[in-house]
């Protein structure tokens, strides 16, 4: 299991690490979702040394983003209804612990409730 409360800014291994780590966790997650491989993208965004940066999951319908917020909350998982991946504000956010990347069929169905009520 990962340690997705390790910090990993000030730490170039630990952050790469760390965005490797997420990425395959939503590709997983895309592909539990049932999303073709051509309705979305993945991306990361390294950021700067203070921070850990994001890694984003950008579906036609939703877009999941995780990072480490500097805040402390545990809030690292970001989840927002959108209207094509063009759109980047999208719906209301929605926030779920990192901890949800170690039970994808969780988060599946929290992205799912987004994707219908939002």
């Amino acid at each position: 299991m990962t340690d997705w409360y390790a910090r990993c800014a000030y730490d170039p291994v630990a952050k790469s690490r760390f965005h490797a780590t997420a990425r395959a966790r939503l590709r997983t997650l895309a592909n539990t979702l049932g999303f073709p491989i051509r309705s979305y993208d993945l991306r990361s965004n390294a950021g700067g040394i203070a921070v850990s940066g994001e890694i984003t999951l950008h579906h036609e319908q939703v877009y999941v983003q995780v990072s480490q917020p500097a805040t402390g909350w545990d809030s690292g998982i970001l989840i927002r209804s959108c209207e094509g991946r063009r759109d980047y504000t999208g719906g209301r956010n929605h926030f779920a612990p990192l901890r949800m990347l170690d039970d994808l069929p969780e988060l599946a169905e929290r992205v799912r409730s987004v994707m219908r009520f939002d």
